[in-house]
C-alpha cells in the first residue's frame, strides 16, 4: 500500500454543488473523499497522456517511426 498524508483543499463552487457536497460530506464523507481521489487520478493520467502526445514516437531498430 502507499504511504498517506492528510490534506486540506479548498475549492471555489458554486453555491448549490458546495451545498450538495457539504450535504455528502456529512453523511458520507468516505464517498466524498473516493469522487476526489477519482478526479485527481483522472487529471494525473490525462496529464500524463497528454505530455506523451507532445513528444515523438521512439524510432524502431530498422529506423522507422515505432508503432505503439
Amino acid at each position: 500500500m502507499w504511504e498517506t498524508c492528510s490534506v486540506q483543499l479548498k475549492v471555489r463552487l458554486p453555491q448549490d454543488i458546495a451545498e450538495q457536497a457539504e450535504e455528502v460530506q456529512k453523511s458520507d464523507p468516505e464517498f466524498l473523499s473516493r469522487v476526489v481521489l477519482y478526479g485527481l487520478t483522472r487529471r494525473a493520467i490525462y496529464r500524463q497522456l497528454s505530455e506523451r502526445a507532445d513528444q515523438p514516437y521512439p524510432a524502431a531498430p530498422d529506423g522507422n517511426s515505432a508503432v505503439i
